[in-house]
C-alpha cells in the first residue's frame, strides 16, 4: 500500500516547516516559476529498509498552473502539501515515476469486476480538498488497521491539513461513500493532461470492496470523462514489496534516465 512508504516523506515535510530559516536557508532555484530549495539532506529512505535517501523539497514561489504542473509530472516530480520532490540518492535509483497510458492501458478481469462492484455499491463525491476531524480519524484508522503507522503517527488536524488539503496546484478529493458512511477518500492533482493520484485511505472494514483498486480505477474513468491522457501512480520502487502492487496496472510507464519506457508485463525488473 502506498500508505506505508509515506511517512517518511510527511515527517520531512513537517521538519521543514518547522524548521529555523536562521540556521537552513531556502535556495532559489531558476524555474518557471522559481522554486524554493527548503530541504535537502539524507535521511533514512522511506521506502527500502537500511538505505539512505535523498528527496529535494521544492517550494514553488506561486501556485501552479495546470500546464506548468503537466510539465513537472512529466519530469517525474511528486507533490505532497505544498511542496514538490523528486527522489535523488546518490547511491540508489530504485524509485521510478510509474503512469497509465489511456491509449494503451487495458485493466484485468480483477480490476473490471472490482470497478464494476464498486460503481453499484459506492457512492461518489467530488470536492476540493478539505479539513474535517472525521476525514483525520478515517486516516489514522486505516493507518492502524493496515499496520502502516510509522513516524509521525498519528495524525492531527495540523497534520492532516499540511499533508493533504494545502497544494501548489489544482487538487481535489474524492470522497467515497456507503449510504452516509465515509467509507475512503483519494487526494488527486490536476494538470492539462493528466490526474496523479497522491493519496489514499480508507476504511479497513469495507476492504472486500477493494477501495485502493477501485480509487485506481474511477480515477482513470474520470480521465476518461475529462479527455486526459495519463494517470500517474506516483513512485514505483523496486524491492520495495508495499509498492509492488502498481507493478499490476498494465501496460504502464515507468520513468528511467529520463525517459518514459513501456511495461507489458509486471515481472519485467
Amino acid at each position: 500500500d502506498q500508505a506505508r512508504c509515506r511517512g517518511g516523506l510527511r515527517h520531512g515535510l513537517l521538519g521543514f516547516q518547522g524548521m529555523s530559516m536562521g540556521t537552513r536557508r531556502p535556495r532559489l532555484l531558476d524555474g518557471h516559476p522559481p522554486e524554493l530549495l527548503v530541504y535537502d539532506e539524507d535521511t533514512n529512505c522511506p521506502y527500502l529498509e537500511a538505505k539512505v535517501a535523498r528527496l529535494p523539497m521544492r517550494l514553488p514561489t506561486r501556485p501552479l498552473t495546470a500546464a506548468e504542473f503537466s510539465e513537472r509530472l512529466h519530469g517525474g516530480d511528486r507533490r505532497q502539501g505544498l511542496v514538490l520532490y523528486r527522489p535523488s540518492c546518490a547511491a540508489c535509483n530504485a524509485c521510478e515515476a510509474i503512469r497509465l497510458d489511456l491509449n494503451g492501458f487495458v485493466p484485468n478481469k480483477t480490476q473490471k469486476r472490482i470497478f464494476k462492484r464498486g460503481e453499484a455499491e459506492l457512492r461518489v463525491e467530488i470536492d476540493e480538498p478539505r479539513l474535517s476531524r472525521e476525514k483525520v480519524e478515517l486516516y489514522n484508522k486505516h493507518k492502524v488497521g493496515r499496520e502502516l503507522m510509522g513516524e509521525g503517527d498519528p495524525i492531527d488536524e495540523s497534520g492532516y491539513g499540511a499533508f493533504l488539503v494545502d497544494s501548489c496546484t489544482e487538487s481535489f478529493e474524492i470522497r467515497y461513500l456507503a449510504g452516509d458512511t465515509l467509507v475512503g477518500v483519494a487526494i488527486v492533482d490536476r494538470g492539462t493532461d493528466a490526474l496523479s493520484a497522491v493519496y489514499t485511505y480508507f476504511d479497513p472494514d469495507f476492504g472486500a470492496l477493494s477501495p485502493g483498486v477501485y480509487s485506481i480505477m474511477k480515477q482513470l474513468d474520470l480521465c476518461r470523462q475529462w479527455g486526459l491522457r495519463w494517470l500517474y501512480l506516483g513512485l514505483y520502487v523496486r524491492g520495495c514489496a508495499s509498492m509492488a502492487y502498481k507493478a499490476k496496472y498494465l501496460p504502464h510507464e515507468r520513468l528511467r534516465d529520463g525517459r518514459w519506457v513501456v511495461f507489458e508485463s509486471e515481472s519485467l525488473p
